[in-house]
């Protein structure tokens, strides 16, 4: 079930963090992070697409309440949604990429398919 590991934060803190996540996400199309860290946002990701994918007022601002940027809500209904209009889900990928150098937490590369 998404949304139940803490990550060490505060509630406020890690819906903040998390919002900031998939927004940069929706932007660039691939974030590197911590593999917990990339499974949170990936179930996050993956909803705001599904939103996005029925091109309503509501739907818009239901992703406006979590998407921090309006540039990139705009980019996700006109180029991202329609391209997932086929698909039931899987719009992400979350690839292993090895221990990070300084505590040797797991990194993940997560990616939009």
């Amino acid at each position: 079930m998404p949304g139940t590991r803490k990550l060490g934060r505060t509630t406020a803190q890690r819906t903040a963090m998390l919002r900031a996540m998939v927004t940069f996400l929706l932007e660039n199309g691939k974030i590197e992070t911590t593999l917990t860290r990339a499974k949170e946002v990936q179930a996050m990701a993956e909803k705001m697409i599904t939103t996005a994918k029925e091109d309503t007022l509501h739907n818009r601002r239901l992703v406006l309440a979590f998407v921090t940027k309006e540039d990139v809500t705009s980019k996700l209904f006109k180029e991202i949604a329609p391209k997932y209009s086929d698909r039931n889900g899987g719009y992400t990928r979350v690839t292993k990429i090895g221990p990070r150098r300084g505590d040797a937490a797991e990194m993940a590369i997560i990616e939009l398919v």
